[in-house]
């Protein structure tokens, strides 16, 4: 029973995903830091207020809500979302993009059948290469292909 917990605890994605969330944990403490020290004073010099949201609160029937904790943590996630966006996904993605290559399209991908024999032919056929009849290309293969009605 024990070696099935130590084989789980042991496989690499489990170790990865605490190490994620160790690092995820201390970039949100970074972010919130970040915030509290300059990003909400800011917003208080730009609005004239104090800065302080985390004070905020309003009292109904003797029960005090602080709303100001609410404000600040919703500054801290979208500034931690914006930061991880522009910081890591974006190029990450410009990254995966070099990458990757983009296969060529083939014109003769895309297939329908002769409407006189019914054998298979490619949509931008204007003959059928089995019984020789004339047919009439695709529109969408055509301008997948690139070509114009004129061009053929």
């Amino acid at each position: 029973m024990l070696s099935g917990f130590k084989d789980f605890i042991l496989r690499g994605n489990v170790i990865t995903m605490a190490i994620g969330l160790a690092v995820g944990s201390a970039f949100t403490a970074v972010v919130t830091g970040l915030t509290n020290a300059f990003i909400t004073p800011l917003i208080g010099v730009a609005t004239q207020g104090a800065g302080d949201f985390s004070k905020a609160a309003f009292t109904v029937q003797g029960v005090k809500f602080p709303y100001g904790l609410f404000i600040s943590a919703t500054i801290a996630f979208v500034i931690t979302a914006a930061v991880l966006y522009f910081c890591v996904v974006v190029p990450m993605l410009k990254v995966q993009n070099r990458f990757t290559k983009e296969e060529p399209v083939s014109i003769k991908a895309a297939v329908r059948d002769c409407p006189r024999c019914y054998t298979e032919i490619p949509a931008i056929a204007s003959r059928c290469a089995h019984c020789t009849s004339d047919v009439e290309p695709l529109p969408e293969a055509l301008e997948k292909a690139g070509v114009l009605p004129s061009q053929r």
